[in-house]
C-alpha cells in the first residue's frame, strides 16, 4: 500500500501516536507524517504510506488554523496544558484593540518559538531542556503569516478571541497567542487549536482514526494517490523511451519551458517521480530527484 491518508488527529494524541496507530491498523512498516501537531491540537495531519514517505519533503508548506486565544493568562507552555505563570482578569479590553494588535503578526515576522517545542538547540529538543529546568536562549526565526481573521469575540473575565490563521511552515500559533498578550499587556495563551489545512490537505476531506477502522473493516479504504498533494508542482510528460531512460537514472534533454522541481509522468499519465531541471552545456536537462515508480 502506498499513498496518503488525510488524518484528523484527535485531541491528546501525539503525531507519533497517530503514526504508530496507522502502522498497526494497516499492518504497514513504512508510515510517516508531515507537520507535527501538539497533543492538545486537533485537525489535519498528513500521513504518508509506503513509498509515499519519500514524497513528504516535496509537500507544500502552507497551513491554516482555527485558534482560540485566551487573554489575561500566561502559561509555561503558551497553551492551557502548561502551568499558569500569571492570571489576571482583563475586563474592558476592546475588540478593536485586539484586531489592531493581531495585524502586527501579518507578513514576515520574527518569532521566538515556545520553550516547550520540538525545535533543536545544540542538538537537543527544547522541550527536553525545558523539562530539565535548563535556561536556554531560544533563537528567533523568520516565519510568514498570510492572513489573520477574527471569527468570534467573547468579552468575559478572561476575554477570548477565535481567529483563522493562514501561514507558512514553522509558524507557532502558541507563540502568536503569547505575543498578542504581550502587546496588549494582558498576557495571552492558546486555549484551543484545530489545523484546517496542511501540506495540500483539507479538514473537510479528512478521516478520523475511527473512520479509518470502519473503512478497513468494510474493505473500502483507499489511500489518496501519491501525487495528490503535489499539485503545486509543475509537471512534465515524457515519451516512452525517455521515460524509461529517466527511470534508470539518466538525464533527459527537454525544451526549456519549465524550471525547478517537477512532477514526472509518462504518456499514460502514470506518476513516475520527482525530477529537477538543470542547465548543462547550455541545454536544459531533466535529472531524477526521486524515482517513485520505475518502468
Amino acid at each position: 500500500m502506498q499513498g496518503f491518508l488525510n488524518l484528523n488527529k484527535p485531541f491528546g494524541w501525539t503525531s507519533h501516536d497517530c503514526v504508530a496507530k496507522t502502522r498497526k491498523l494497516l499492518h504497514l512498516k513504512r508510515v510517516g507524517h508531515a507537520g507535527t501537531l501538539d497533543p492538545a491540537a486537533t485537525g489535519v495531519l498528513p500521513i504518508a504510506l509506503g513509498k509515499a514517505t519519500r514524497l513528504l519533503q516535496y509537500l507544500p508548506g502552507e497551513k491554516a488554523y482555527k485558534a482560540t486565544i485566551r487573554l489575561g493568562v500566561r502559561t509555561t507552555t503558551d497553551d492551557l496544558q502548561g502551568e499558569i505563570i500569571t492570571s489576571k482578569p482583563c475586563t474592558g479590553l476592546s475588540l478593536n484593540a485586539v484586531k489592531s494588535a493581531l495585524q502586527q503578526f501579518v507578513g514576515k515576522i520574527e518569532q521566538i518559538p515556545p520553550i516547550y517545542s520540538a525545535i533543536q538547540v545544540q542538538g537537543k529538543r527544547l522541550y527536553d531542556l525545558a523539562r530539565k529546568g535548563e535556561d536556554v536562549e531560544v533563537p528567533a526565526r523568520t516565519v510568514e503569516v498570510f492572513k489573520i481573521e477574527v471569527l468570534d469575540w467573547r468579552e468575559e473575565e478572561f476575554a477570548e478571541v477565535d481567529v483563522a490563521i493562514a501561514c507558512g511552515a514553522g509558524t507557532y500559533i502558541r507563540a502568536i497567542a503569547r505575543d498578542l498578550g504581550t502587546i496588549l499587556q494582558t498576557g495571552g495563551t492558546l486555549a484551543a487549536l484545530t489545523r484546517t489545512q496542511s501540506s495540500g490537505f483539507d479538514l473537510t476531506n479528512s478521516l478520523t482514526l475511527t473512520d479509518l477502522e470502519t473503512h478497513l473493516k468494510a474493505g473500502t479504504f483507499q489511500p489518496l494517490v501519491p501525487d495528490a498533494p503535489l499539485q503545486h508542482l509543475p509537471f512534465i510528460k515524457l515519451p516512452v523511451t525517455s521515460a524509461q531512460k529517466w527511470c534508470q537514472g539518466q538525464r533527459i534533454p527537454v525544451t526549456p519551458s519549465l524550471t525547478g522541481i517537477l512532477r514526472v509522468y509518462n504518456e499514460e499519465q502514470r506518476f513516475l517521480g520527482i525530477g529537477k531541471l538543470i542547465n548543462l552545456d547550455n541545454q536544459e536537462q531533466l535529472i531524477p530527484e526521486m524515482v517513485f515508480e520505475p518502468i
